[in-house]
């Protein structure tokens, strides 16, 4: 059985940090619109293709996924400008998936 070619995918969890500041309730709804914006200005330079919440999954503290263009490394500089993780309330976990070739595709 020949085995399929594989391509790379950049992959970012958002994780809920354990020590993660106490933030009053209006100022979280002023810093998700941060996040938004950023994730938003992302998406316009080409470097996002995918984003958005989690739902039912088993570990709580996993609350976003995000799918970029570029390679790990640069993906980590990217989410470091995040306002949530600049905050240290999530922290970014980010790692390469590697799909069967031509399988996967994100529409822009």
């Amino acid at each position: 059985m020949t085995r399929p070619e594989l391509e790379p995918h950049t992959f970012l969890v958002l994780r809920l940090r354990s020590d993660r500041p106490d933030i009053p309730d209006e100022e979280l709804e002023r810093l998700q619109e941060q996040h938004l914006s950023f994730l938003q200005s992302q998406y316009d330079r080409g470097v996002m293709v995918a984003s958005g919440p989690l739902k039912d999954q088993d570990d709580e503290s996993w609350r976003g996924i995000c799918v970029f263009t570029v390679p790990p490394d640069e993906a980590r500089r990217i989410a470091a400008d995040d306002p949530w993780v600049q905050l240290g309330r999530l922290e970014p976990v980010v790692f390469t998936w590697l799909a069967r070739a031509g399988s996967v595709a994100f529409g822009t």
